[in-house]
């Protein structure tokens, strides 16, 4: 004989059937919750820099943006370095990071972790170096420059010394055994200044750092030229790990840019890093950079600890 189930019953079995299948939405594997949920939320990575509070609030701030226009669960911490943010990519300890380029070319190498926006900064997506000489002081090529003094910044700035001496590499010059000396000029006027005066036979600048010296120097463009110019480097990425969901990178970067066209999002990244801007970005941008690095007979590791 047949039983008739009871309409109270029927109805709380179907209350449960609905409930696990909303469990199994934002729930994966044994027990996880879904990435992008407030179980499991997304790590975005960034590095202090001078101003600690200033970042930490600006990522703050784009992680809630990230959240209200996605409706995915970010949330922003800082890594002690550049460094620090790379093996935390790599370790998927995070898996948003904003990294340099050099820091981006090593995990891309190291862990597949791949390029989705770059910042901008005065409407550029990238900067170079320049190599300058007295305009009349008869020195046409970069092989001139052998037996030569060149002014740099210091050791630590990448337009004012590291860029400038990938170029030389990558064009035959030793600058550690065929120059004749070098300069620590300690900043992009002093180089400028020096090599107008002759002071060295060449400096190294970002490009056109002629123009902040006009003022002081008004003929500086008519007696300081540019001799060569470095590849493009890309400004920091904004970068995702390896075995991010595909949807879920694009609803991230749509976030961003929406956030960067408004007002208060301008604001948010000008606090952050002073951004500009940020710009769609695949990682065959930084190609024409890996190709001077190879000329120069370089990799990427020696540039990065």
């Amino acid at each position: 004989m047949h039983t008739l189930e009871k309409p109270g019953r029927r109805a709380a079995v179907g209350v449960v059937i609905v409930l696990l299948a909303a469990l199994a939405l934002v729930v994966t594997g044994c027990g996880t919750p879904r990435l992008g949920t407030e179980g499991n939320p997304i790590v975005m990575m960034f590095v202090p820099a001078s101003d600690a509070p200033a970042v930490a609030a600006g990522g703050v701030a784009i992680a809630n943006a990230i959240r209200e226009m996605s409706g995915l669960v970010v949330t922003s911490t800082a890594g002690t370095d550049m460094a620090a943010v790379r093996e935390a990519i790599c370790a998927n300890k995070a898996q948003i990071a904003w990294l340099d380029t050099f820091h981006y070319l090593q995990a891309h190498d190291k862990c597949g972790v791949e390029v989705s926006l770059v910042t901008q900064r005065l409407g550029l997506a990238g900067y170079q170096a320049q190599i300058l000489v007295r305009a009349d002081s008869g020195i046409a090529t970069l092989q001139d420059l052998k037996d030569k003094v060149i002014c740099w910044v210091d050791p630590t700035s990448r337009s004012g010394y590291i860029l400038p001496r990938i170029l030389l590499k990558a064009n035959g010059i030793d600058p550690d055994k065929d120059l004749t000396g070098s300069v620590e000029a300690g900043s992009y006027n002093n180089v400028i200044s020096a090599v107008y005066r002759g002071d060295c036979a060449a400096g190294a600048t970002y490009v056109d750092a002629r123009s902040a010296m006009e003022t002081q120097i008004p003929d500086v463009k008519a007696k300081v030229a540019i001799l060569a110019t470095t590849a493009a480097i890309p400004n920091d990425s904004i970068s995702f790990a390896r075995d991010f969901p595909d949807d879920m990178r694009e609803q991230i970067v749509a976030a961003l840019l929406g956030y960067a066209a408004t007002d208060v999002g301008r604001q948010a990244l000008n606090n952050l890093y002073a951004i500009g801007g940020l710009q769609p970005m695949d990682d065959s941008y930084y190609d024409p950079f890996r190709s001077e690095l190879n000329r120069a007979g370089m990799n990427i590791g020696s540039l990065v600890k």
